[in-house]
């Protein structure tokens, strides 16, 4: 009876903690959606649940001759697409040579990735705007991609050499003796067995730039060059007539390609995530 007593004990504090995780995570998002659909820019008579509910913000976004908000959000695209795109395939080229490949300096490769990894990106703040100016980047996407593109190979790198360690090397040793070269044994056994990780590392490359702000405000400068995060910051950092529903429609729209991202890539992140810390 005792036994059965404490199961049920358990496993209702085990709800309670999961309802309260839930209520903490889905609250805030519940008042960005609520807001959205107010009527009005003040976030003062703003409710969760909107008595006159109305789509004006959201055709004001995209209504060209008074919002920037479809360039913001074709150039964070563009910019997280290509980000995604660059990260994948460097990783992916990097962690496959420090996995299979025994050579000079590579112990110290990666252990200057772990020490870099700890570093975040607005850290070097001042030698990024340096360098952008120097190279003529700044106001540039493609300054603000080679700086994504930089800052996720070294965590990205341990992440993906972890998976890759899982996978026996017998394949590549059979795939040699039947006349494989390097590359056909990295593009045609290595990599498809690489899938969960690989999406892994593509999600994480991707929400990055959706998700910065410091580096992007500091490199870009033309209103129309701005991502999502710089131009939707833009609208509530106004000193007089912030547009806070305006901003938290457009702050909605953002959830949207990381989501179908998410769930293009589910099947493959329990399985990724865990074999990638499995070894080092």
């Amino acid at each position: 009876m005792n036994i059965k007593r404490q199961k049920i004990i358990r496993l209702t504090l085990t709800y309670l903690v999961v309802l309260v995780m839930f209520v903490i995570i889905l609250y805030p998002l519940a008042w960005i959606i609520g807001s959205s659909f107010n009527p009005g820019q003040s976030l003062s008579g703003s409710s969760i649940i909107p008595k006159n509910a109305t789509l004006d913000h959201y055709k004001e976004l995209f209504n060209m001759e008074k919002s920037n908000y479809v360039y913001w959000y074709i150039n964070s695209l563009k910019v997280s697409i290509l980000t995604m795109v660059f990260t994948v395939i460097l990783v992916s080229l990097t962690a496959y040579s420090f996995s299979r490949y025994r050579f000079v300096g590579r112990k110290n490769g990666l252990v200057t990735f772990l020490i870099l990894q700890m570093i975040p990106n607005f850290a070097a703040l001042i030698a990024i705007y340096i360098l952008a100016t120097l190279t003529k980047l700044i106001d540039s996407h493609l300054g603000l991609i080679l700086v994504y593109v930089g800052g996720q190979i070294p965590m990205n790198t341990w992440l993906m050499k972890g998976y890759l360690d899982t996978i026996p090397k017998e394949l590549d040793e059979s795939a040699k003796i039947d006349g494989a070269g390097h590359l056909r044994i990295f593009f045609q056994i290595v990599m498809p067995l690489a899938t969960p990780i690989i999406a892994v590392v593509a999600l994480f490359a991707f929400i990055a730039p959706f998700a910065d702000f410091i580096i992007a405000s500091i490199l870009l400068r033309t209103e129309k060059n701005y991502t999502l995060a710089v131009g939707l910051y833009d609208l509530v950092a106004k000193q007089f007539g912030a547009e806070f529903t305006t901003f938290a429609a457009g702050a909605v729209l953002i959830a949207v390609p990381i989501a179908i991202l998410f769930l293009s890539f589910q099947r493959f992140f329990v399985s990724g995530l865990t074999a990638g810390g499995t070894k080092g």
